[in-house]
């Protein structure tokens, strides 16, 4: 007992030995060693991944996009739009726009975007409607956002927010590009995510023990997820091609496997829900020792258990609850058929969605034991009298 407490190390309140510690930083390392080597591994052609962004024309040859302002919108299908840039700039122009459009709460003064078609020789230019210019409100929610966070989560909230900004960056800079330029999915998915999780959670929830073990439990989240994953994507037999995206993707990034991007897809989708459950198992697991040192390993794993439970009661909501949102409008067009939701489910559409959330909410249900397991581990059990011991 002295000997445990003579080489261990103390976290808040809490006594971790020195094997614990030992055995928890060294799994952690070779995670991290095996990051870098496939960051290394696996890092895109940056030549090709160039050639193939800002391939497509996102338009006719001449054609070009310039900044109107809306004049008058009285009519639901017409617009009056004031040209502010180009070669027509302060003309006056009619636009055509579907009746939604219209209705949408359009009004003088608002901003627009505007399709310039080169008209034949000695013929105007034409204009048509592309979208509303929504960059300034746009702006204001991301503040609004970015103040209500560090108003309400001061430090924490920063440091959150740094994190979500390396996530950008390996999204952006490694996972998208790679997946482009045909590197294989899920390992590219795999060392992302891990690297995204080993930034995010010691940056925002500091570097402690607790820390590193919510850290292995969600890596150990994050493997489940891609073999469930796996194993979803082969048996449904699904294509990866759901909609004009991925023929247009078929097309011109021919090295992608769509397949695989499916499965990626399904590894990236769980990753905010899972660092979030097991933050918590991992704090739960450690205010409860702390509060009873007293108590066995395995009234400590019952008690942190049902924590856990509550918790995927309330998070497989908002999984299932968030992919439904995404996916209403292909819900709502399934109610105008005349085939039920159940006999159009099989379908490559909703079949990736179920796929993407049944997948996703197992290994958040099963990240939740395998954290508590680590964590329980990690503090120790005790004995009679109260003394912590690995």
């Amino acid at each position: 007992m002295g000997g445990a407490h003579a080489h261990g190390a103390t976290t808040g309140h809490v006594h971790v030995s020195a094997l614990a510690r030992r055995t928890l930083v060294g799994l952690l390392v070779v995670a991290a060693v095996a990051t870098v080597v496939g960051l290394v591994w696996l890092w895109p052609d940056r030549e090709r991944a160039g050639e193939l962004q800002g391939s497509v024309a996102f338009a006719g040859e001449g054609v070009s996009f310039v900044r109107g302002e809306v004049v008058d919108a009285t009519d639901a299908t017409h617009l009056a739009v004031e040209v502010v840039e180009g070669p027509e700039e302060g003309t006056t122009v009619s636009i055509e726009v579907p009746e939604q459009v219209g209705r949408s709460g359009l009004t003088t003064g608002d901003p627009v975007e505007l399709v310039r078609s080169p008209g034949a020789e000695g013929q105007p230019a034409g204009y048509g409607f592309f979208g509303v210019d929504r960059d300034r409100p746009l702006w204001l929610l991301l503040g609004l956002f970015v103040v209500t966070v560090l108003a309400v989560a001061r430090l924490r909230g920063l440091l959150a927010l740094i994190g979500l900004g390396f996530s950008g960056l390996v999204l952006f800079w490694f996972m998208l590009p790679g997946l482009l330029t045909g590197e294989p999915a899920v390992p590219v998915a795999v060392v992302g995510s891990t690297a995204i999780m080993f930034v995010v959670l010691y940056s925002t929830h500091g570097v402690s023990l607790r820390t590193s073990a919510a850290l292995l439990g969600t890596l150990g989240g994050v493997a489940v997820t891609a073999l469930i994953a796996w194993w979803a994507v082969d048996a449904t037999r699904l294509a990866g091609i759901g909609d004009e995206a991925g023929g247009l993707l078929t097309s011109y990034a021919p090295e992608l496997d769509l397949q695989g991007l499916l499965l990626a897809a399904v590894i990236v989708a769980g990753l905010g829900v899972l660092n979030d459950v097991t933050i918590t198992q991992a704090s739960a697991v450690w205010e409860l020792r702390g509060a009873a040192p007293g108590m066995s390993r395995a009234k400590l794993l019952a008690s942190a258990m049902r924590i856990g439970r509550d918790h995927i009661a309330s998070t497989i909501y908002t999984i299932i609850f968030a992919y439904a949102g995404t996916a209403l409008l292909v819900l709502l067009v399934v109610q105008l058929y005349d085939r039920s939701l159940l006999a159009l489910v099989s379908t490559e559409e909703l079949a990736g969605e179920v796929v993407r959330s049944l997948a996703s909410g197992i290994g958040l249900v099963l990240a939740v034991p395998i954290t508590t397991a680590v964590a329980a581990l990690t503090v120790g059990g005790a004995d009679r009298s109260g003394a912590r011991r690995v």
